[in-house]
């Protein structure tokens, strides 16, 4: 399992905020890249939405779109849904 974040911020403000991080944060992220990710972009206030994906096998198995904090993936519900997605794949084996 691998987490990857990114972000709107310049490399040096995410550099001091993801510094304890144990997982990449990709910084100066774009419209552009929002919409490679699938993510919506906020024009008023210039940068993308959060949004979180879980990925498996180049599909989406399950994505969250927020325009606040509210609504964002938890950690240890998104940790049991990955565990459910991989038993159900392992019984398909």
């Amino acid at each position: 399992m691998s987490v990857i974040a990114g972000t709107v911020d310049s490399e040096e403000l995410t550099s001091e905020v993801s510094a304890d991080l144990s997982f990449p944060v990709a910084w100066g992220m774009t419209r552009e890249d929002a919409d490679v990710i699938g993510a919506k972009w906020e024009p008023r206030r210039d940068h993308i939405q959060p949004s979180e994906f879980i990925l498996r096998g180049g599909r989406v198995m399950g994505s969250t779109y927020s325009n606040s904090p509210v609504g964002r993936m938890d950690p240890t519900e998104t940790i049991t849904l990955i565990r459910i997605v991989e038993n159900m794949s392992k019984k398909k084996s």
